[in-house]
């Protein structure tokens, strides 16, 4: 762990930070926020989230960024390591009155530089479809709050899908839109498709095709954040309950479960292979869970306070390549790509050997991600060979590949194996470890293998014909969420910890007897990481992490967005940083 020294350095902003790969620096020039530049007073808001898209313009500078503070949102330019922000002349700016914009995506297979689909989710519920290059305002779902009164936590458009997309809201539900579809002007009547362990779906019951095609009802309290897999097929969700829990999306089954040592989980990402997923939330903690053997395999430590945002970094891969001569097979067998990140970046690819045999050692792989919290830290984390195959001996005979391009494991392997796939089914299932939890049984890894395109109409409409119909009302609003309080770090956590929040009230699953089983191991029986670096570059509490292929984005409650430049890719910013800011301060 990069430990700081004591009083006056503790507190100071950090404006560059060193890993293995060089320097990172702040770009003052290139921040984004409010044309005044004024800090935001961030309380009682939302917090501020940043999402971004590719439109190919002629000129080259494609980019485009959006991000709301407060009751406002704005479209900008983004001009990134290249050139500095102009916050004088934002493609659209709206403010709301009544209700505060909480997240927002764009549909990146619909977006030309004539037109962009921005969806927006409400602190009141709605959620908003509009064109701000066009300026126009298409739709607006939920107008009248009578599918779900409360905030919306996450919305995302459907991989691969034009027309639809998910909506996440502080009431533990989901529901499933097309924009195609009107919303009714009556509350919504539901029937069961299907359901499992603390989580329900159903269909929209009504004479006509109506939004929501699909509500999902998944475990207690909010739920805070969802993510899909890299291909699509499969959705990680995360509550205040305080699981995880990831679903089949078109089978629309429970894949596996994981429980937070403490307190509610508040963001989730995938590996950009599919097979690690990490989260973060409450117990200050980033938990990294196996996709294929649905277990817990490593928790990081480095914040002080709730962690906010975990995201991977798809650019940033260590590859080691064992000795050729344990592998056999074609060149054409590894050539499989996967692109990551942005449509703009032309992604990297390496070749990753096979496993043919049982005996035969994957390619290990190195994951980088990053995590953002509350208490204004930003922490990096390599996720290595020795926690992913614990009991296996480096080989003595490997190349180290260059770590500032991205390693692109190979997406959807030819040919079903008999063991779980991976989302993508890009590397080898690892080998069981050797540590004293019991080792997940391969059937529960294992799920219907789904078509793909997405929940079509059709398709939900004849799975409804294969359950009893069942009516259902909406369930009541939970106004007993409890909110922890923010001092809670690992020095107040306990195994005998009987924190309520964390009680499934359809279960009643004890959080004292969750600890020490598969869905949440102690802490002595999984590896704890530490850090590559653990600084303090904020004032306020951050909010947003991502990893683009020239640099990395923060931005933190004030409403400042900030530009960290890769090693070698800052250029002339770079130069005007080291002229006229300070050291050690943010400008």
């Amino acid at each position: 762990m990069a430990a700081e020294g004591g009083g006056k350095e503790m507190n100071e902003i950090k404006t560059q930070f060193t890993t293995r790969e060089g320097v990172y620096k702040l770009l003052t020039h290139s921040e984004y926020s409010r044309p005044n530049r004024v800090p935001f007073n961030s309380q009682g808001s939302n917090p501020v989230k940043v999402c971004f898209v590719n439109v190919n313009d002629q000129s080259g500078n494609g980019d485009r960024i959006c991000f709301n503070v407060g009751r406002e949102l704005y479209f900008y330019i983004y001009k990134g390591v290249k050139k500095a922000a102009d916050l004088s002349k934002p493609i659209d700016k709206r403010i709301y009155k009544g209700t505060q914009p909480t997240c927002h995506d764009f549909n990146h297979l619909t977006a030309t530089a004539e037109s962009v689909s921005l969806l927006v989710g409400f602190s009141a519920g709605q959620v908003q479809l509009i064109d701000p290059i066009k300026k126009e305002t298409s739709k607006l779902f939920n107008e009248e709050r009578l599918i779900d009164k409360t905030r919306v936590t996450c919305v995302k458009w459907v991989p691969g899908s034009e027309s639809l997309f998910l909506v996440a809201h502080s009431s533990g539900n989901m529901y499933l839109y097309n924009v195609e579809h009107t919303c009714g002007t009556t509350a919504p009547h539901y029937q069961l498709l299907k359901q499992g362990e603390n989580y329900a779906v159903h269909t929209c019951k009504s004479k006509s095709t109506r939004n929501p095609l699909l509500k999902w009802m998944v475990g207690e309290g909010s739920l805070n954040e969802f993510a899909f897999s890299p291909d699509g097929k499969y959705l990680a969700c995360v509550s205040q309950d305080g699981f995880l829990r990831v679903f089949n999306f078109d089978a629309v089954e429970l894949h596996g479960t994981m429980k937070s040592y403490f307190g509610g989980l508040l963001c989730v990402c995938w590996s950009p292979d599919g097979k690690y997923i990490v989260a973060g939330g409450e117990d200050d903690l980033v938990t990294v869970w196996s996709f294929v053997d649905c277990r817990v395999i490593a928790r990081g430590h480095g914040h002080k306070s709730w962690v906010s945002v975990v995201a991977f970094d798809h650019y940033t891969t260590s590859v080691e390549e064992c000795d050729p001569m344990e592998f056999s097979g074609s060149d054409e067998d590894f050539q499989d790509q996967l692109h990551f990140g942005r449509d703009r970046a032309n992604s990297t690819q390496s070749r990753l050997s096979k496993r043919n045999s049982t005996d035969s050692r994957p390619v290990s792989v190195t994951y980088r991600f990053g995590s953002v919290g509350q208490d204004t830290q930003l922490c990096l984390w390599d996720l290595t060979e020795d926690i992913l195959f614990p009991h296996l001996p480096l080989s003595r005979t490997r190349t180290h590949t260059n770590v500032m391009n991205a390693t692109s494991p190979p997406a959807g392997a030819n040919g079903n194996n008999s063991g779980a796939n991976t989302p993508g089914n890009s590397l080898p299932i690892p080998l069981p470890r050797s540590n004293s939890l019991p080792h997940a049984a391969a059937a529960a890894a294992s799920t219907p293998n789904s078509k793909g395109g997405g929940v079509m109409d059709t398709a939900i409409a004849s799975g409804v014909s294969k359950f009893a119909t069942l009516s259902l009302h909406d369930r009541k609003e939970r106004h007993h969420e409890k909110d922890h309080k923010r001092n809670h770090s690992m020095g107040h956590i306990s195994s005998k910890s009987s924190d309520k929040l964390n009680m499934l009230t359809k279960t009643k699953t004890d959080p004292a007897k969750t600890l020490g089983t598969l869905l949440c191991p102690r802490m002595e029986d999984v590896p704890l990481l530490e850090p590559l670096i653990c600084k303090k570059i904020a004032h306020e509490r951050l909010t947003v992490l991502i990893f683009l292929e020239d640099c990395i984005v923060t931005a933190c409650q004030e409403g400042f967005i900030c530009t960290w430049a890769r090693p070698g890719k800052g250029g002339l910013l770079s130069s005007q940083n080291q002229a006229n800011s300070p050291s050690g301060t943010v400008v």
